[in-house]
């Protein structure tokens, strides 16, 4: 692995996280990473919940299987798109440009020193309905991803999952 990427290398899913909040300005940090991200024809389709108070935080982990270490973490976003500004109103544009803006504040976090884990919401329609009830969203928004973050209390060694039969060179 090239030690010059090791910010990616060392990106990790972290699921313990210690009891010490996340600042402000990192929170700032992270959204402005998060807009830094390419979006087809510059739609910027994304919009983000910021959770810091342990009630909200809490209920998302409550309506996201896969999110106990919600009830550990400092603070949350929940990542969203508004279809209207997706390029040609298309779900897909504004899942790729989603995705862009959610690696980007996965790898700042990770340069901060923050651990950070990637939780699915969509396209599962039920926790779709949920997010959309339990944070108010309008019609046209679209919720897409939450983000547990916090101070690691792990630090799982650098990797890569680099394969070499999955690269194919000018064909199949």
């Amino acid at each position: 692995m090239n030690p010059k990427l090791n910010f990616i290398f060392s990106r990790r899913s972290i699921r313990k996280f210690t009891d010490k909040d996340v600042p402000e300005e990192m929170i700032r940090d992270l959204l402005e990473a998060a807009m830094a991200a390419p979006s087809a024809v510059a739609g910027d389709p994304w919009h983000f919940i910021v959770l810091r108070e342990r009630t909200g935080i809490n209920a998302l982990a409550d309506v996201l299987p896969h999110g106990r270490m919600l009830r550990q973490a400092t603070a949350a976003f929940v990542v969203c798109g508004d279809i209207d500004r997706a390029h040609d109103r298309q779900e897909s544009y504004m899942l790729q440009d989603l995705s862009a803006a959610v690696e980007n504040i996965l790898l700042a976090a990770n340069v901060l020193g923050l651990g950070s884990c990637w939780l699915g919401i969509h396209p599962r329609t039920g926790r779709m309905s949920d997010i959309r009830d339990l944070f108010d969203l309008p019609p046209n928004i679209i919720p897409m991803c939450g983000i547990a973050l916090g101070w690691p209390r792990e630090r799982p060694e650098s990797r890569t999952r680099f394969d070499p039969d999955k690269v194919h060179y000018e064909q199949w």
